[in-house]
């Protein structure tokens, strides 16, 4: 299984929650505002000590509430993943996987095994621009609206098998992300709350595509706001991530 590390306390990869993260690398999707693409592109990675990760989770779980796996997408690595969450589950701590819910299969396979207690999920959208993919690498539908309806079957998926679920929205500037926003909140009946995610650059972020970032990050607070507003009246738990000064936004 390749790494690029892991952090022992973290109290900001899970809203609310003290978490032991892993950050595990590859990924399928290229989306242009990521600021973990060396991971997802498997550079500075390195195969994971297992023992060594075991050994320090165990010392720290009486200050944790999950093992918190990230990454790139986690589920790339699904077989290994899957050994690793039986082994964790072993030592009675629960288990967070932060997945894009594209790879829909493994993620069905890993819940029904009951190793996972809780997972996170980053809703983007329009998807044909975030996710950063060709249109079709030469077949007949546009790739992201397929991985798309996969991502929604995934919410139904966590959904059936009862998972809390942090629903997190990555805010760009520009786009009229509401129509999926909606579509996403659909496929869901189970407990579940919104981190809305406003997109940085640089000099706070290193995104994957630059110029990309310096047009559509920096989302205005109206923006936020009003995703903020319309959650909010339709009865979502809604939190904004305010790990980055709301003075860096655009006015």
């Amino acid at each position: 299984m390749l790494t690029s590390g892991w952090k022992a306390v973290s109290m900001i990869d899970v809203h609310g929650k003290v978490t032991f993260t892993l950050w595990l690398c590859g990924c399928n999707l290229r989306c242009p505002f990521c600021h973990n693409w060396r991971i997802a592109e498997g550079l500075e990675c390195f195969p994971l000590d297992r023992n060594a990760l075991l050994e320090e989770l165990e010392a720290t779980a009486f200050l944790i509430d999950y093992l918190h796996v990230t990454g790139g997408e986690p589920l790339m690595q699904w077989r290994e993943l899957g050994a690793l969450f039986a082994e964790v589950k072993a030592l009675d701590i629960p288990v967070s996987l932060n997945s894009n819910f594209t790879l829909i299969e493994p993620l069905e396979k890993l819940i029904a095994e009951g190793l996972i207690d809780h997972a996170a999920t980053d809703l983007k959208a329009p998807p044909t621009v975030l996710y950063g993919l060709p249109e079709n690498y030469g077949l007949p539908e546009n790739v992201s609206m397929k991985l798309w309806r996969f991502f929604l079957k995934g919410l139904e998926i966590i959904s059936d098998y009862g998972i809390p679920l942090e629903l997190r929205i990555p805010v760009p500037r520009g786009f009229n992300q509401w129509p999926w926003i909606e579509e996403g909140l659909r496929s869901l009946n189970t407990s579940f709350y919104v981190v809305l995610n406003p997109l940085v650059g640089k000099p706070l972020t290193d995104p994957r595509d630059e110029s990309w970032c310096s047009e559509h990050c920096w989302p205005s607070e109206k923006e936020v706001e009003e995703l903020e507003r319309r959650l909010g009246e339709l009865g979502v738990e809604v939190y904004v991530n305010t790990t980055y000064s709301a003075s860096f936004l655009k006015p």
